[in-house]
């Protein structure tokens, strides 16, 4: 999707919003914009066209600029503007430090509940497999992880994913068009449907343990090369 598309998406959702576009909702929409793929690593958001697009002031989109940097998910170069973030190898290592702490504990502390969302998704990432589509295997795989970090109830827990999201879709750029890298995830993602929908809570934890130490050795792998 163009920068120049996703503005235009802006200007619509900014003329149907009702509440304050305050620093906080700015970045909302960009998080969530950069998390779906939308924007994509280096891409230039331009102070001047954005602001237009969402009807707010400087200050306020920066204020929201000061907050998605503070996130890694964009970055500032001097004399030349702010940009889509593009994370390094070291920026991968510190996803992945939060991901092995927040993911396993939200699936170690879960209440029981249906397992039937987790289902469609992976139903989802199938589908995209069969058509070839990769970035909806991608796509389909955030989702997944989304999902099992809501089944914790904690709104805190679940900014704090979205926060992480982002951030992973501009490392999966990294990966380009490879399936290799996105199609195992499906049967892992069942394999710990499995263990969730048991009850084994620990079991499905170390799994994802273990699930998330596979990932980030073979996004730094695809990186060094």
């Amino acid at each position: 999707m163009t920068f120049e598309a996703v503005l235009e998406e802006l200007r619509q959702l900014a003329r149907g919003a009702t509440h304050a576009h305050t620093g906080l909702w700015v970045s909302a929409q960009l998080r969530q914009r950069i998390s779906a793929g939308q924007l994509a690593p280096g891409t230039k958001l331009s102070e001047e066209a954005l602001g237009e697009a969402l009807g707010v002031s400087r200050n306020t989109l920066r204020e929201a600029f000061t907050a998605l940097h503070a996130e890694h998910i964009i970055t500032r170069i001097p004399n030349r503007g702010v940009f889509v973030a593009q994370p390094s190898a070291e920026d991968v290592r510190e996803i992945y430090r939060v991901r092995r702490f927040l993911e396993p504990a939200a699936i170690m502390w879960q209440a029981p509940a249906s397992v039937d969302e987790l289902r469609d998704i992976v139903a989802a990432g199938q589908m995209a497999r069969s058509r070839g589509d990769i970035p909806g295997m991608a796509a389909a795989n955030q989702e997944f992880h989304r999902a099992v970090v809501a089944r914790a109830a904690s709104e805190r827990l679940n900014a704090l994913m979205a926060q992480v999201l982002a951030e992973m879709r501009l490392v999966f750029h990294a990966m380009g068009s490879d399936p290799a890298f996105h199609e195992p995830y499906l049967a892992d993602n069942l394999r710990l449907i499995e263990l969730v929908a048991s009850g084994d809570n620990a079991a499905a934890a170390e799994f994802m343990r273990q699930y998330l130490d596979r990932a980030e050795a073979q996004l730094l792998a695809a990186m060094a090369r």
